[in-house]
């Protein structure tokens, strides 16, 4: 009897006969076919995705040029896929010796972190054995615990971090960086993220390395641009002023010196009283050193309010504080490979002096807003009327970069010790602003020059110019006429003394307890304690007023 094809016993029927035949009976669950092709489905899924994020990393690399930017697109794109925690990209420097942290973005805290503007940035910086097994490292806790440096493991176990996936970045046959994710989950970084990461982590380096040559490329925009603009300021400038006007024997003297030390390197100070012509004595050494062919930038440290003066020194990128629209380059950039000329330094605000005194020693500074070191070939020098020992002494000014600005100084002498130069000065300014007026001025009587002599000119030769210029507009004729009236009453020379102040008296404070305690800050018989304080407090303030010990 034939069975029936459709009658409901012929999987028994067939059953029946494959085990007569001594084959195995099929069962339909477990079909190994199946499998293969839920496999082949799987893969098909992941290859999809994989080319999907391929295709929308690729949008991001034509979307965006600043790596900055970049990163964060990069970082959101790989959100859904890796469930990072943080995500950062250290860079090796030009000197390929150590790493510095570029970028790092936290997913769960956006805007929280900035790049040099706290303790994360610094630790999230590892060591480079990517680098030496050019292979991807996934740590797990087992080995975060001895991850380099020892900070960085610290800060990741606090942070309840239990997986990191460090991928290292080459473009071209040479190293970039590495990418970090990590993630608060163990075992979050599967072979499938890896598979996911290895094409992106080849584009990714392809771009950074793009977008950074693009960034030094506009940096190098802007740094000639900035110095376009300060070059056509000194041309607009009179130059006929900076003419130096003497021949006494304490101007020839301090001549004497600046042709001395011109033709070194070293760091010079210029001490005297203001107006006294010190601007003009820098730009002569600048003038006769090697560095003449580049750019003389100059700062006045008292004519930029206190809050912009580290980023007139150093720079700042964009968003680095509120109004930071667009990066700026510093004065210590600016005067790369010539002579920064830093007016007033004894009006440098305290908190500031350390950064200056590094970027002197180390010739490196970072700007603003950024952990990215700039290095710098920069010949300074610095002008003060503070009697900058007096300044150390009532803490005022740091005692190291008094030493490190000490280097070779130079007073110049006011201009009441050398009048034999007064009436030269007064020809060459009165001569000078006649042209300027279209007059012609030929005469001095000489009781009108034997007192200005005789005058001893407290704002040195900044007050013998402006009363010249105003004679020459009181002057109907020929001959000049001077208001002798205004010099009848003679005053004394301004003191160059620091006046003191609430911070200074609270740092003497501080000093006089830590010396009277043995420098011990805590405990029943510390300066705390002395000065009525909680320790934090006291340690809080020592850091804000640069006091460390022996310092």
């Amino acid at each position: 009897m034939i069975d029936d094809p459709t009658s409901p016993n012929l999987p028994r029927n067939l059953d029946r006969g494959r085990r007569k035949a001594g084959r195995s009976p099929i069962r339909l669950g477990r079909l190994p076919l199946v499998a293969r092709l839920r496999a082949d489905r799987d893969r098909m899924a992941r290859e999809l995705d994989r080319q999907t994020l391929v295709m929308q990393i690729n949008r991001l690399l034509l979307d965006h040029l600043d790596p900055e930017e970049l990163f964060v697109a990069i970082s959101t794109a790989l959100l859904e896929r890796t469930r990072h925690h943080y995500m950062a990209l250290t860079a090796l420097e030009e000197d390929k010796a150590m790493e510095r942290l570029r970028f790092l973005d936290v997913p769960t805290a956006r805007g929280q972190f900035r790049i040099g503007s706290g303790p994360v940035p610094d630790l999230l910086v590892p060591a480079n054995a990517a680098f030496v097994s050019r292979k991807v490292q996934i740590l797990d806790p087992g080995n975060i615990t001895a991850i380099q440096p020892p900070r960085l493991a610290t800060f990741l176990a606090r942070e309840g971090v239990r997986s990191v996936c460090q991928v290292p970045l080459f473009s071209r046959g040479k190293a970039l960086g590495i990418l970090i994710l990590g993630s608060k989950s163990e075992g979050n970084f599967t072979e499938d993220v890896l598979h996911l990461l290895e094409p992106v982590a080849a584009q990714f380096a392809v771009a950074m390395d793009n977008a950074l040559a693009f960034q030094g490329v506009q940096s190098s925009r802007d740094q000639l641009a900035e110095e376009k603009l300060y070059l056509e300021e000194e041309v607009r400038r009179d130059f006929a002023t900076q003419e130096i006007i003497g021949d006494s024997r304490s101007l020839k003297a301090v001549l004497d010196q600046v042709g001395t030390v011109a033709a070194s390197d070293a760091t010079v100070i210029l001490l005297g009283e203001t107006g006294t012509g010190k601007e003009l004595l820098a730009r002569a050494i600048h003038e006769g050193s090697r560095r003449r062919a580049r750019t003389l930038v100059k700062l006045n440290c008292s004519a930029i309010p206190m809050g912009l003066v580290e980023s007139e020194l150093f720079g700042h990128e964009r968003g680095a504080f509120t109004g930071a629209i667009a990066r700026k380059i510093g004065r210590f950039e600016l005067a790369h490979q010539g002579t920064l000329f830093l007016d007033e330094v004894g009006d440098l605000p305290l908190e500031l002096q350390p950064k200056l005194l590094r970027a002197i020693q180390e010739r490196e500074f970072e700007r603003l807003g950024s952990t990215h070191t700039q290095h710098v070939d920069v010949r300074l020098i610095a002008a003060t009327h503070h009697d900058l020992a007096r300044m150390v002494e009532a803490g005022a000014f740091r005692m190291d970069l008094f030493y490190r600005l000490n280097v070779f100084p130079i007073r110049v002498p006011p201009l009441r010790e050398r009048k034999e130069d007064i009436p030269q000065m007064v020809r060459y300014f009165t001569q000078k602003h006649a042209r300027a007026m279209d007059k012609r001025i030929d005469r001095i009587s000489g009781d009108t020059m034997q007192a200005l002599v005789n005058w001893p000119w407290p704002g040195n030769i900044r007050e013998l110019q402006n009363l010249v210029e105003r004679s020459v507009i009181l002057s109907p004729g020929n001959e000049l006429r001077v208001p002798l009236a205004e010099l009848s009453q003679p005053r004394e020379p301004l003191s160059a003394s620091p006046a003191p102040t609430l911070e200074n008296l609270e740092r003497q404070g501080i000093l006089a307890a830590l010396e009277a305690c043995g420098w011990v800050v805590g405990g029943p018989d510390g300066a705390a304690a002395r000065l009525g304080l909680k320790r934090t407090t006291l340690n809080f303030k020592m850091k804000k007023l640069g006091i460390d010990r022996g310092k």
